[in-house]
């Protein structure tokens, strides 16, 4: 995939992220696979296709999560205020 190719599904992940749709006027949002594929202009998205453009989403601010028959882009903002773990719980 050419990298301008890229960069356009990325930013396009991330202005659909302020849109209203699905009831809700914006937020995190689910993408079927197929949709994906199509939006990055492809017939079906390997490996290197979902890194690539889980690397261009992140530099919009975003996450994107790969559930295997879709995927969840969300604000890269969201994760924050997450408990972290203390070296203690680990060991």
């Amino acid at each position: 995939m050419k990298l301008n190719d890229l960069e356009a599904a990325a930013v396009r992940l991330a202005e659909m992220y302020g849109q209203e749709f699905g009831g809700k006027p914006s937020g995190r949002y689910r993408i079927p696979r197929k949709l994906l594929a199509e939006l990055m202009g492809r017939r079906r998205l390997y490996e290197e296709d979902v890194r690539d453009l889980s690397r261009a989403v992140l530099e919009q601010g975003y996450v994107l999560i790969d559930m295997e028959t879709f995927f969840v882009v969300m604000s890269a903002n969201s994760f924050v205020n997450y408990r972290r773990v203390a070296r203690e719980m680990v060991g």
